[in-house]
């Protein structure tokens, strides 16, 4: 080769390089400032961040199908790495709090209304129902329901929807709070909760993982494998003769499947599919649909503190999101900053973990019934 056709081989990145890949490096170096200086969901933002570095320099061939991405990808496209996280969260999941309050269910489900009431908006706004019901699960504010539907429903809308749920699940402690304060009243988030749980026997916390696999397998097959992966991860914690494959699963099963994801996901982000508008559409849907299950859940738990007498706090209805601990947390802390001897984190994680069951169960629901009319 000589030193006139070297010239332009060195300087062929350059030659490519659009106003489109300078945005999107902007953005990906916004997302990994964001998890390093800010430390806001490090784990899940660097490696997206990192992924969409890479999406956006030309010719480098990481997101070609033979390329590093591309292979990995197949670990979204065969929903590996989603279902591999669920193990590790479903590990890190104590579902007692639940157990020994079962009318915690209730806020579970009523804190997936988001889902729904955006899907209808996105129908409302164009999309067609597979992508709608895509985007829709973003209000489950769970990455890896939100990953799984999309790849079987919606492929093309896969970067942004993952963005959107991994991005709005770290804004929780800034998006909630507001919400909780505008729609309870001082008195209400003062309301003590005794908590005298009803002991939950080692039989119990067994059973409960293979009931749940076996019911909502047979109800609701689609959900099968969200369900199963989270409930083995259950299993695996409760059963006390596998401590080794427990902690494999909280620490380095999650972590490497997390990384990956990550990663594949920013590959995605190439500036190419994701500078459009239905890409802005999909990041504000995925807010209403936040907003709408936090308010829902709000709403319920001051209906139930009605019906209650005024012994629950309706606090815990923002936690029926699935957002596993964070929002329970979230919930817990409000009451304090309110009242620093009122102690719900119990009730809320009842709350939570019932959010994190009911947001796979209507993620299975949909698949089920779009996958059938598309």
């Amino acid at each position: 080769m000589n030193h006139g056709e070297l010239l332009p081989e060195l300087i062929k990145g350059l030659s490519n390089f659009t106003l489109g890949n300078a945005l999107m490096i902007t953005i990906s170096l916004v997302l990994i400032y964001l998890a390093i200086a800010k430390e806001i969901e490090p784990v899940l933002l660097l490696p997206i961040g990192f992924g969409c570095l890479l999406a956006n320099i030309p010719l480098s061939g990481m997101t070609a199908a033979e390329g590093m991405m591309g292979v990995l990808y197949g670990g979204i496209k065969t929903e590996i790495f989603p279902l591999l996280i669920f193990v590790g969260v479903g590990a890190m999941i104590d579902f007692s709090p639940l157990l020994s309050q079962p009318k915690m269910a209730l806020l579970g489900a009523a804190g997936q209304f988001g889902i729904f009431g955006t899907l209808m908006l996105a129908i409302a706004l164009g999309f067609p129902l597979n992508q709608a019901a895509s985007i829709g699960v973003i209000g489950a504010i769970d990455g890896p329901t939100s990953i799984y539907v999309a790849s079987k429903l919606a492929p093309e809308l896969l970067a942004p929807i993952a963005v959107a749920a991994y991005s709005y699940m770290s804004l929780i402690p800034i998006i909630q709070p507001p919400l909780m304060k505008l729609l309870t009243t001082k008195k209400e988030r003062m309301i003590r909760m005794e908590y005298s749980p009803r002991p939950v026997s080692t039989k119990a916390l067994v059973v409960f993982p293979l009931a749940i696999t076996l019911v909502v397998g047979l109800l609701v097959p689609d959900a099968t494998p969200l369900i199963s992966m989270l409930m083995l991860g259950n299993l695996l914690k409760v059963s006390g003769v596998v401590d080794r494959l427990s902690k494999a699963a909280q620490n380095e099963i999650i972590n490497i499947a997390t990384l990956f994801l990550g990663l594949t996901i920013g590959a995605t982000m190439s500036a190419e599919s994701f500078l459009n508008l239905d890409t802005g559409k999909v990041l504000l849907l995925g807010l209403v649909a936040f907003a709408l299950d936090t308010v829902v859940g709000l709403l319920f738990g001051k209906l139930m503190s009605f019906f209650s007498g005024g012994k629950i706090n309706p606090l815990i209805g923002a936690a029926g999101i699935s957002a596993f601990p964070m929002a329970g947390r979230i919930a817990a802390r409000m009451a304090l900053d309110e009242d620093p001897d009122n102690f719900i984190l119990m009730h809320a994680m009842g709350s939570n973990t019932a959010g994190q069951l009911g947001s796979v169960i209507a993620g299975g629901v949909l698949l089920a019934i779009v996958s059938k009319m598309i």
